[in-house]
């Protein structure tokens, strides 16, 4: 029998459960629906068409019913993960349909909703992307067991059992119909591609294709541009690689190896993330020694411990060296006829290549500074010492420029002229360099100079004159500007206005005819007339330019002449000399601009001191020791600014980035009288400022939005 103190006890428990359950049971109820209304969704049939629904957000899913009430049928489910997305309203769509639209996609389904009020639209979307938001991550079935194979790598046993009982770790002659890895379902990119999830699918599709491709290399190349546009494939693409090269049934074939050249080639552009980098370095190990597969993982094995994120796809020669493990040659042109061959990797940076370079032409003593340039016969630019040459390569490959691209390797700063000697290979560099700022217009000097120097240029090429000795055009000997500017000033005078322009310039505004009013008659004659006036005045002055150019030849092969005896040593000698008179030589110029000047100005960076020069002048408007510099910079895209004392100077220019890279590599040197500056520091050029305390003698540089 039931004690009193039993029954009193149950029966309490029973009043509290009536009392409670109705608030409990309302509380759950609004509890599992986090926000509901009506709303329009997007039904294919034989045609679009929007269907008015009542949907349920609730933590789990989202709902839609026939209706609010009771006992509504519920239509469809789209269940909620950490996968889904959600693409919020824009006003594009309001303009072609009158709603603002939100879409969310699932694993199966996708929902375009749509509404008339804006904030509805934003409530529902913030709703959702927090239901998403909160959910734990998915992980794939190849996720959870790559853990395993990284917790159990010391015990084969457990490994070998791992892929026995998992075929989705090896080789397969199947589709793939879903990624190994996960991705958010219907996140679209903007470069012309599907859903990342779609994509790879279709690049799994595409490795199969490898084995039987008659030229594998544009299937290689796609993969890889696949995976440079969509940051997120890397990862996928290398388990898939590693999946079909795992229980290969015949391994030594040449289908077979078409895998391990492709990974070679991922090896050496991209860098997977770091838990499948462990999956990957697993699996090279893994392999038999002595045999292909295991060459193949020990060069990708060390392609990876150097590789860093490519600018380009590699070009189809690099390819090729990739999937026979050699190296690529590659040429580096230097002033004058001369250029090198060295070999190179897809790790091979610009500052390697000098420092090579250097040897090789035995500059490794020299106190001046070199880099790598860009160049064709219209434009140069220096290479950062950080890029990969294999890039630039590559970037000429696709150029479409008609011009020829080639690598150079030239003087960069020119910090010590005076110790260079004059049988060295460094004193022929600053002799062409020297010529290819004359040819531009960069040296102010009259014109009797620059033919003296452009008779020395054919001296030092030729030899004495001789009427045999093919002589070069005359834009590579003397700047062609000078020739264009003497002549449009002797052919500005005005010219002369035809009668019918007259008496249309006389005319009052108001007693004009329309524009269409007599439109093929009279006025079509004035068109005719001034047309063919501009064609015989483009006439006049080519022949004219032609009758110059013919005299400063003339002039030039005189002076030529007049130098019977010299050697190429010596033709040098002067030539250097005239070029030294000015007080600018050796100084890296920058066209640029300055509220202070209407006209355009030469910036010159030397190796003691920055000075501003109006181009045709050969005196410096103004110059500043770096000593007496307090700060430099970046103060926006194209201004670069200096400030010495109390004053600011801004130079606009398009060669931001080049001008202050020369800037640092200028300071970065000794100076052989005070102020000495030391313990410099450099930091990646993107926005920077320099300091130079006047106390401490020293140069700090801090870092302004620095470029990561």
């Amino acid at each position: 029998q039931p004690q009193k103190w039993q029954l009193w006890w149950l029966c309490a428990a029973f009043n509290a459960y009536a009392i409670i359950w109705p608030y409990f049971y309302k509380s759950q109820k609004y509890a599992f629906c986090l926000f509901k209304g009506w709303l329009l969704r997007e039904v294919r049939g034989n045609w679009i068409k929007q269907r008015r629904y009542w949907f349920v957000l609730t933590q789990d899913s989202l709902d839609y019913y026939t209706g609010p009430e009771k006992g509504a049928r519920r239509l469809g489910t789209l269940v909620l993960t950490n996968l889904c997305s959600v693409i919020w309203p824009d006003k594009q769509t309001y303009k072609e349909t009158g709603y603002w639209s939100i879409t969310v996609y699932g694993r199966k389904h996708c929902y375009r909703l749509y509404t008339k009020h804006f904030n509805e639209a934003v409530h529902w979307a913030c709703a959702i992307q927090k239901i998403i938001d909160s959910k734990s991550p998915v992980e794939t079935p190849t996720q959870l067991l790559i853990r395993d194979i990284e917790e159990n790598k010391f015990n084969p046993e457990v490994v070998e059992h791992i892929y026995q009982h998992n075929p989705i770790l090896k080789y397969t002659q199947g589709p793939l119909y879903a990624p190994l890895l996960p991705f958010p379902y219907g996140s679209l990119d903007g470069k012309g591609y599907g859903s990342v999830r779609e994509e790879a699918v279709k690049l799994f599709n595409c490795l199969q294709q490898l084995e039987s491709a008659r030229e594998p290399v544009p299937i290689i190349q796609g993969v890889l541009q696949t995976c440079l546009d969509l940051r997120p494939l890397r990862d996928e693409v290398y388990c898939q690689l590693v999946k079909q090269t795992s229980y290969t049934p015949s391994p030594n074939t040449a289908a077979h190896l078409r895998y391990w050249q492709l990974l070679t080639c991922m090896s050496c552009t991209f860098l997977p993330g770091p838990i499948v980098l462990k999956y990957l370095r697993f699996h090279l190990k893994s392999q038999s020694p002595e045999s292909e597969m295991d060459n193949y993982a020990s060069f990708i094995s060390e392609a990876l411990e150097k590789t860093k994120c490519r600018e380009c796809v590699p070009s189809w020669e690099e390819i090729q060296m990739l999937m026979n493990r050699q190296e690529m040659l590659c040429t580096v042109h230097y002033p004058g006829p001369g250029s090198c061959q060295l070999y190179i990797s897809s790790h091979t940076t610009a500052n390697e290549v000098v420092r090579r370079m250097q040897e090789k032409l035995g500059l490794q003593e020299s106190k001046n500074t070199f880099a790598l340039y860009e160049q064709n016969a219209l434009w140069e630019q220096p290479v950062t010492g950080s890029a990969l040459v294999a890039d630039i390569l590559t970037r000429f490959e696709k150029s479409e420029s008609k011009s020829q691209w080639k690598l150079c390797f030239k003087l960069y700063c020119l910090l010590d002229a005076d110790s260079i000697s004059v049988d060295s290979i460094e004193y022929l560099f600053l002799f062409e360099q020297c010529h290819e700022m004359v040819v531009r217009g960069q040296l102010p000097a009259c014109e009797e100079d620059l033919q003296a120097l452009a008779a020395l240029r054919l001296q030092s090429l030729m030899g004495d004159f001789s009427t045999h000795a093919p002589c070069p055009p005359l834009d590579e000997l003397f700047p062609g500007h000078m020739l264009e500017t003497r002549v449009l000033m002797s052919i500005s005078a005005p010219q002369d206005v035809p009668p019918c322009q007259v008496a249309a310039q006389g005319c009052p505004t108001t007693q004009r005819f329309h524009t269409g009013l007599l439109a093929g008659t009279l006025w079509s004659h004035t068109a005719t007339a001034v047309h063919k006036q501009k064609v015989e005045q483009d006439m006049r002055l080519r022949t004219r330019l032609k009758e110059e150019a013919a005299a400063v030849m003339t002039s030039i092969l005189e002076r030529w002449k007049g130098l019977a005896g010299y050697s190429r040593r010596d033709s040098m000698a002067a030539y250097l000399t005239i070029a030294r008179q000015w007080s600018g030589f050796g100084c890296t110029l920058y066209e640029s601009s300055t509220g202070s000047f209407s006209q355009k100005l030469w910036l010159g960076v030397a190796a003691t001191s920055v000075s501003l020069y109006k181009q045709g002048e050969s005196e410096a408007l103004e110059s500043f020791p770096y000593g007496q510099i307090c700060s430099y910079g970046v103060s926006d895209s194209n201004t670069f600014k200096i400030t010495a004392g109390d004053r600011d100077l801004l130079f606009e220019t398009t060669k931001i980035k080049i001008l202050g890279k020369t800037f640092l590599r200028n300071i970065d040197v000794p100076f052989s009288s005070p102020p000495q500056i030391k313990n410099k520091s450099c930091l990646s050029l993107g926005r920077f400022a320099c300091i130079f305390p006047h106390t401490t003698q020293k140069l700090s540089v801090i870092s302004l939005e620095a470029q990561k």
